[in-house]
């Protein structure tokens, strides 16, 4: 009875020190007037998007191609998250945000910041080749019920820029080496190259980070990650990624294929649309100390 009771014990410590997170990246699209002509509008697509956060439970999470209106609306449908991150036009509420959401009774966050993409990473420019301004943001969090801390990185690489994309993934790198050490690190992002290209080599082969893809221990992808609005296209091209290091085991991994139906008023049939025109990825990690 006594060898039972030690070893529940010894169970239990080893369940209490293994921090579980569902991570995840989600390129949630910009709103503009365009989409919302082709019957894609932000006001249609956020009640969708913002219930499947909350049904598959994510942790912490990246989302990219966040404007300030968007922002608001998933913070108004999201309570129980926060975010960090700023506009990447002006370090403040114009462009696109980077943000980074997280579950406030989880996680409290310890410091945080963003750089930018480019030769100067203090203020908004933009780098090499880059057709826009692209930016980063990253913090570090601990687990509110526990000793676990953690960084977390969230950016979106630039769509035109080839050289652009290969110095922001070495930049981003060199970051986590000046800023992290031997901590846990999660990047999340959509990298706008899939896993053939050079600057995804440059993360997943740095001996830092790894591709969840890759090293998951279960996984559930039967399609890329960027379909264009249609929910019936096939893709076999990853461009949202989710990189961790060594300190993680991934279980899971899994490619979001989500749809919603909407009712066609010219042929009064329904038909199936995608909350954004990425899907999201999301990871169950796990940290044993």
């Amino acid at each position: 009875m006594r060898k039972l009771f030690i070893v529940l014990a010894l169970c239990g410590v080893s369940i209490l020190n293994a921090q579980q997170l569902n991570v995840a990246s989600y390129n949630v699209r910009n709103s503009n007037p365009n989409d919302a002509k082709a019957g894609n509008g932000w006001e249609q697509r956020c009640p969708v998007l913002t219930r499947l956060i909350t049904f598959h439970d994510f942790d912490i999470f990246g989302a990219q191609e966040v404007k300030h209106n968007q922002l608001e609306d998933m913070l108004n449908a999201l309570p129980q998250y926060s975010y960090i991150g700023v506009g990447r036009d002006d370090g403040k509420t114009k462009g696109e945000y980077a943000p980074i959401f997280y579950r406030k009774d989880k996680f409290k966050l310890l410091k945080s910041g963003n750089f930018w993409l480019s030769e100067d990473t203090s203020k908004p420019n933009k780098g090499w080749d880059a057709a826009y301004t692209r930016i980063c943001t990253w913090g570090e969090f601990k687990d509110i019920t526990g000793k676990f801390r953690f960084w977390f990185f969230n950016l979106h690489m630039d769509h035109i820029g080839v050289v652009a994309r290969r110095e922001s993934a070495k930049l981003v790198i060199s970051k986590i080496k000046e800023m992290c050490g031997k901590d846990p690190v999660i990047l999340t992002g959509d990298f706008n190259v899939d896993q053939t290209s050079e600057s995804y080599q440059v993360l997943h082969e740095s001996g830092i980070l790894s591709d969840s893809y890759e090293v998951a221990q279960l996984r559930y992808a039967t399609n890329g990650t960027c379909a264009g609005w249609n929910p019936n296209t096939y893709t076999p091209n990853r461009i949202d990624h989710i990189f961790v290091t060594k300190n993680f085991a991934v279980e899971k991994y899994g490619v979001l294929t989500d749809t919603y139906r909407i009712k066609n008023e010219a042929t009064g049939k329904y038909e199936a649309r995608i909350p954004s025109d990425h899907f999201p990825v999301k990871a169950v990690l796990k940290y044993t100390k």
